[in-house]
């Protein structure tokens, strides 16, 4: 195996399961959405049964950043973190924390995050105190692609942890500051972790054309009046292009062939989103807001055309990288993923892997173990069998009763293993039944 691969890890913002060519997604009126994306599918290897660690964004980069349940943390029972902790102390990444990209720096890796953070607000957190030499991007969950500012009309991008006015579409800022960096480590012989946390195709619905929307959301960035299935679809297609920029830079100094390539989502798709076969979305935990698109890229290691049925989750995306880098977990803080090393030098390899999800939106939990789920949503419990029901409409728990029990006792075991939830944690919804019709 190559040693010391250099590393892009690139996050969508709320991409749906089936949003992209490669994953069963339909054309657009102007042509394919994702083809660059595709290309890297094509040439690499697609997961079909790919999960986030949760089904809202910022508990799901807690569980990236340090390769464990985002429970273990305080700021990740938010869901999500929100614009009013601004200030906090307590709701965000631990600087002490070990991190993927802290622990990629002790094993001589250059570090740079390009787009969203939203893992707590300086000067307790950020970027640079958790192991990025660099960062460019904003610290919030969302903001406008053109002014840059967040909820309260505040602006929000930043060069590590200096304010930066820059004019421009926010997608393409993040795919050039990318393609920057590539040339720029390049020159060296240091390996690279570049993280492109892309904003895309999160709301606002702006594509490059839109800026004269911004005056019109500035008040309200959930954008409740506005999107359509053709501006969400071009918003992907923007994201798609500038991944096309930095896999064109790496070609271009010759390291396409020595750099792990992975795109996922943070969660699953939100109201403009194709999540089919599934159903629901972000937020929920029925499988349209956990299962996302898992591509990865790596030449010297991963052959074109592989297609794996693993089960994993985000997490994993950590201990898979970490090991791939020759680099060591801090044995004070375990790691809860599990390497996918042997599956992606051979896709047909499986090894058991129960994944477990909990929400307190809806009092939800999940435990998802071979072929079956658990599911608990309102104080109801479900048990579908996924390969055979992906939309998850049949509930065998009275036809099984003693599977439901057994996979329920499970669930509590590992529950008792985190932390509680804690009772001042906050859920934060954009919209309701009163905004539009339940899915």
């Amino acid at each position: 195996m190559t040693a010391a691969p250099n590393i892009i890890f690139i996050v969508a913002d709320d991409l749906g399961f089936a949003d992209l060519g490669c994953y069963g997604g339909r054309d657009a009126a102007f042509g394919p959405v994702s083809p660059h994306l595709d290309a890297l599918a094509a040439g690499g290897l697609r997961f079909t049964q790919g999960y986030s660690n949760s089904p809202v964004c910022s508990p799901t980069r807690f569980a990236l950043m340090t390769g464990r349940y985002q429970y273990r943390l305080r700021g990740a029972a938010e869901e999500p973190i929100n614009s009013k902790s601004r200030g906090s102390r307590i709701l965000g990444l631990p600087p002490e924390h070990p991190t993927l990209p802290s622990l990629l720096k002790e094993a001589g890796y250059r570090t740079a995050l390009f787009g969203k953070w939203h893992l707590g607000y300086p000067p307790a957190f950020g970027p640079l105190r958790s192991g990025y030499d660099e960062f460019f991007g904003p610290m919030s969950g969302g903001v406008d692609y053109f002014t840059h500012c967040g909820f309260d009309g505040a602006h929000d991008l930043w060069w590590g942890e200096q304010e930066r006015r820059e004019e421009g579409y926010l997608t393409d800022l993040i795919s050039k500051r990318g393609v920057d960096f590539v040339d720029r480590m390049a020159a060296g012989r240091a390996p690279f972790l570049l993280s492109l946390h892309y904003t895309a195709p999160h709301w606002p619905w702006e594509t490059r054309e839109d800026a004269p929307l911004a005056a019109e959301v500035k008040d309200n960035l959930f954008h409740l009046q506005g999107g359509d299935i053709h501006t969400y679809r071009r918003m992907i297609h923007h994201m798609d292009e500038g991944i096309g920029w930095v896999m064109q830079a790496l070609r271009r100094h010759g390291l396409e062939r020595d750099t792990l390539v992975v795109f996922t989502s943070d969660n699953g798709g939100e109201r403009f989103s194709d999540n089919w076969p599934l159903v629901g979305g972000k937020m929920d935990l029925t499988e349209g807001g956990i299962r996302v698109p898992w591509i990865a890229h790596w030449p010297a290691v991963i052959r074109s055309g592989g297609v794996s049925t693993q089960q994993c989750m985000t997490m994993d995306w950590t201990a898979s990288i970490l090991e791939a880098a020759g680099a060591q977990p801090d044995p004070a803080y375990p790691l809860d993923g599990v390497s996918l090393l042997p599956v992606l030098r051979e896709p047909s390899r499986t090894f058991a892997r129960p994944l477990h999800w909990r929400m307190n939106h809806r009092g939800q939990r999940a435990l998802r173990d071979g072929d079956w789920k658990y599911l608990r949503v309102d104080g109801h419990d479900y048990l579908f069998n996924i390969p055979a029901d992906e939309r998850e409409r049949a509930n065998r728990a009275g036809r099984d009763p003693a599977r439901l029990m057994a996979m329920r006792d499970a669930w509590e075991t590992w529950n008792e293993s985190m932390p509680a939830i804690p009772e001042d944690a906050t859920v934060s919804l954009g919209y309701s039944v009163k905004d539009m019709p339940q899915r």
